[in-house]
């Protein structure tokens, strides 16, 4: 839908252009979109690249057609399929609620422009090359929509307390929720990466919590100052709400699909712990 949506907005003066919108008018028609009478005038301007459909289709009282959709939409949704897809193939706790919340998402009516993000353009493409070997599709889709996501940094945490690696080191962006290219409530799904060997230090919020990693390996714990569990790609942790967690990168950049499935506009806070000096140091 999107691409005859695309095709049928094709500029003026274009050669061949007429019969491009008269056959995207025809896709509109098959699908429920367009009348048949508003598919009766692109037939008459098919001939006439240069003839504007839209002041007959006021003449004769008939609807124009939606505009096209922004640049990015169809990569978006085909990495939002792709995402769906991986997630249906996990198992454990919480893949299936966080589908069911990517069910709910809808085009955002002010989708947040795309922002690129110094991180992304250091680490994504060591991640993506990792993920090829086992995922291509999903790697590809990856690429695809990173131009068109609002990439940024998770400023959330008290700067005292979260150090200063992680919030250089880092980035996310969401797909679905409040403020996503596609609309859900109290639901935030997307994607995170953080580069080699930085410590991302004990925390805890009341969002229930899914990461599912896409590279590995990483180092988990559940408690503050308890040991490291190394995990590889593809193994999913489900967070409990206001369970503490930590994650350490090993030496490959951490690239992962997260969701928050409820709370998400409350706070999170850092959880201090004593050996942080000794985890930032360690390589796994």
């Amino acid at each position: 839908m999107s691409d005859a949506l695309r095709l049928i907005n094709t500029p003026l003066g274009q050669k061949g252009s007429g019969r491009v919108r008269y056959g995207a008018a025809m896709a509109l028609h098959a699908r429920g979109e367009m009348s048949e009478a508003a598919l009766e005038v692109y037939r008459i301007c098919s001939p006439l690249d240069a003839q504007d459909p839209l002041p007959m289709l006021t003449e004769r009282r008939l609807a124009p057609p939606p505009p096209a959709p922004p640049p990015g939409t169809a990569a978006l949704r085909h990495l939002l399929d792709e995402a769906d897809s991986y997630l249906a193939g996990l198992s454990g706790e919480g893949p299936a609620e966080v589908r069911l919340g990517l069910a709910r998402g809808g085009p955002a009516t002010n989708p947040p422009a795309p922002a690129a993000h110094p991180v992304v353009e250091a680490h994504l493409g060591d991640a993506l090359g990792l993920l090829e070997r086992s995922h291509p599709a999903l790697a590809l889709a990856i690429a695809a929509a990173t131009p068109h996501l609002p990439w940024t940094t998770f400023d959330g945490y008290d700067p005292g307390l979260i150090g200063d690696s992680f919030p250089r080191s880092h980035a996310f962006a969401s797909l679905v929720g409040g403020e996503a290219p596609f609309h859900a409530e109290d639901f935030d799904f997307g994607l995170f990466l953080i580069a080699p060997h930085v410590l991302y230090r004990d925390r805890s919020h009341p969002a229930p919590e899914l990461y599912a990693p896409l590279t590995g390996p990483h180092g988990w714990r559940f408690a503050p100052g308890a040991p490291l569990v190394i995990k590889p790609a593809h193994e999913p942790v489900w967070n409990d709400a206001n369970q503490p967690h930590l994650t350490k990168v090993g030496p490959n950049p951490f690239l992962a699909f997260f969701a928050w499935t409820s709370d998400v506009n409350a706070p999170a806070e850092v959880i201090p712990a004593p050996d942080w000096a000794e985890l930032e140091a360690l390589r796994l």
